[in-house]
């Protein structure tokens, strides 16, 4: 059902930049990063010992006391989003349609801190001491259970699990169920809280993590030849999605349109893309598809861009595939040198961003770009933000798995 247009009224941001879009939209202008040490577990027999800590949340700003108790930190950060995203849409949510709201907020792993903790509990406490909340503390889909319970949604309820592409697939489904008319306004993105030593442990035996210990605001530094890993953090991106003729009878500003939506699998390997980046081009594809535009009417890319070696270069090679020379005038940035890798999360706090970026009219940097990688050539905005009309942004994520998302948002006209 193509006729059913579907806007952005809200939204909700939990960030290692800050809380709120305010915190975080002032960070990226001002190329401050919000990767340090890492304080909220013993890191120091660790390889990495950096991330992208969410710092100055007390969840009791948005939760009380039992509710934080029986929450794991990925069901907070989705709850604390979710309330500044409806706040900014100033949508009030008094029943009349509760059948006719939705949910699907997306995560990559979920609650395994909470699985940590309480493993430790049962192995010296046993089994009589696990708490009886603990598996709704720890699925993924309880993020958007505890996010439709606050607010009485009672239309579609569901979690995307596609690891790191897990956010723009919660919006770009979300997207697709109104589009449908199977709902009238979903709340949608991604949350992430796994900075647990299991998980750091674990990317590290992969290789997959940053290990400039000594200088963690640099660490971060997609396209750049000297990149070493990604930078691990946590967070959550909520958006509102409306029906437009909904949000225009209740005088909404719209934020922005969702025009265009694709996905690809690369069924080629466990945690590497496929070669020359040719699933990330398919999935990009796919959106221009759908979204009816041609290449060129894009004008900024959010980029993946992990600063991982494979990742970084082959994004790059799939934008030159589909953009061909317009490719070379294109803006692309990667706003992860910043906030680190949210996993799960990324998607959503990206739209945000690029949402951002196109009301202010202002491209966010790639930082860190000291050392420009020869097989990373594109205009990745290095270094500091530049003002340029955005009308048109592409969002990019791409997880463990093959799993590619590719999202379009227009400004709304």
């Amino acid at each position: 059902m193509k006729n059913r247009r579907v806007v952005v009224t809200g939204m909700g941001l939990i960030t290692p930049l800050g809380i709120g879009l305010e915190q975080n939209w002032e960070a990226i202008m001002e190329c401050r990063s919000g990767i340090g040490p890492i304080t909220k577990i013993d890191a120091s027999d660790l390889d990495t010992k950096i991330a992208g800590e969410v710092k100055n949340f007390d969840p009791l700003e948005f939760l009380d006391r039992k509710e934080v108790k029986r929450t794991d930190p990925f069901i907070q950060y989705a709850l604390a989003a979710s309330q500044l995203a409806v706040e900014h849409a100033g949508i009030q949510f008094d029943g009349t349609d509760a059948d006719r709201v939705g949910v699907l907020i997306g995560s990559g792993i979920g609650g395994l801190q909470t699985i940590e903790q309480y493993h430790s509990v049962l192995l010296e406490r046993g089994p009589s001491k696990v708490t009886p909340f603990f598996i709704p503390m720890v699925i993924i889909n309880l993020a958007a259970g505890q996010v439709a319970i606050r607010f009485g949604a009672k239309g579609p309820c569901m979690a995307s699990v596609t690891a790191c592409a897990a956010g723009t697939n919660a919006i770009g489904d979300a997207f697709r169920i109104i589009q449908r008319g199977e709902a009238d306004v979903m709340i949608c993105g991604g949350t992430e809280a796994v900075l647990t030593r299991l998980v750091v442990s674990g990317f590290n035996a992969m290789r997959a993590l940053s290990t400039r210990n000594d200088d963690p605001q640099k660490a971060s530094r997609p396209f750049d030849a000297r990149r070493d890993g990604f930078v691990i953090a946590e967070g959550a991106g909520i958006l509102i999605l409306e029906e437009m003729g909904r949000a225009l009878r209740r005088d909404a500003r719209p934020l922005a349109e969702i025009i265009g939506y694709g996905v690809s699998g690369d069924a080629y390997h466990i945690s590497a893309p496929s070669e020359n980046g040719e699933g990330f081009a398919r999935c990009i594809w796919a959106a221009l598809h759908d979204a009816e535009i041609s290449p060129d009417e894009i004008d900024y890319i959010n980029a993946h861009g992990t600063s991982t070696p494979l990742n970084d270069k082959y994004e790059t090679l799939a934008i030159k595939e589909v953009f061909g020379d317009y490719a070379r005038r294109l803006a692309v940035s990667s706003t992860k040198s910043t906030t680190g890798h949210m996993l799960g999360a990324a998607g959503g706090v990206e739209a945000i961003i690029g949402i951002m970026a196109m009301e202010n009219n202002i491209l966010p940097p790639t930082t860190n770009l000291e050392f420009p990688d020869p097989e990373c050539d594109l205009d990745y905005v290095p270094n500091r933000p530049r003002e340029r009309s955005i009308n048109t942004v592409l969002s990019n994520s791409f997880g463990f798995g093959g799993t590619n998302a590719t999202l379009i948002l227009r400004s709304y006209e």
